[in-house]
């Protein structure tokens, strides 16, 4: 069994705002260090292998954060890039939605199966590596939710919060959602 470990990357003040990141790059903020913090902390119990992560700031402070703790690398992958929302970068979602009606209807937003097509090989190539021990994926709401959605074959209406942690496994070409929100105490 290959495990890779799921991780969103800590809060941004635009995530406090509930403003639609995408590729806009801002640091994490005091919570967002805070949240890196404890997940590396919970995730060093799993012994990972590597760390990759997003090439935006917010991933990548938080992948350093987790590399650092566990002794291991950490890799930029622009795979696992957020997903482009155009013109609606830094607007207020409940805005976007309001105009929209959600904001997957916005002109100009990356496909949510676009944003699929792009980041599943590189869960794929994770798998590869993992059987030398568990992968740690940094990424973003829009690109673990696909992912998660895409192994369970459903829709996930839970909050993928900054910070959490999410652990799935490939074995034998099947996957499966070991846990989602996960915590070392639990």
């Amino acid at each position: 069994m290959r495990r890779i470990i799921l991780v969103r990357h800590g809060r941004t003040v635009l995530n406090a705002e509930d403003r639609l990141r995408g590729l806009a790059d801002p640091e994490l903020d005091s919570v967002g260090i805070d949240q890196a913090e404890a997940v590396a902390a919970d995730i060093t119990r799993l012994r990972p292998h590597v760390v990759w992560s997003s090439p935006l700031r917010r991933a990548v402070r938080t992948a350093t954060i987790i590399a650092d703790a566990s002794a291991v690398t950490h890799h930029v992958d622009a795979r696992l890039n957020d997903r482009d929302y155009g013109e609606w970068t830094g607007e207020l979602r409940s805005e976007v939605v309001r105009r929209f009606g959600r904001v997957d209807a916005a002109p100009g937003v990356e496909p949510r199966s676009d944003v699929f097509q792009r980041v599943w090989p590189a869960v794929v190539d994770a798998a590869q590596i993992a059987a030398d021990g568990p992968v740690v994926l940094v990424s973003h709401d829009a690109v673990l939710r696909p992912i998660l959605e895409s192994i369970i074959g459903g829709t996930i209406h839970k909050i993928i919060a900054p910070g959490s942690c999410h652990i799935v496994s490939e074995d034998d070409d099947r996957w499966m959602v070991e846990a989602m929100n996960w915590k070392a105490d639990l």
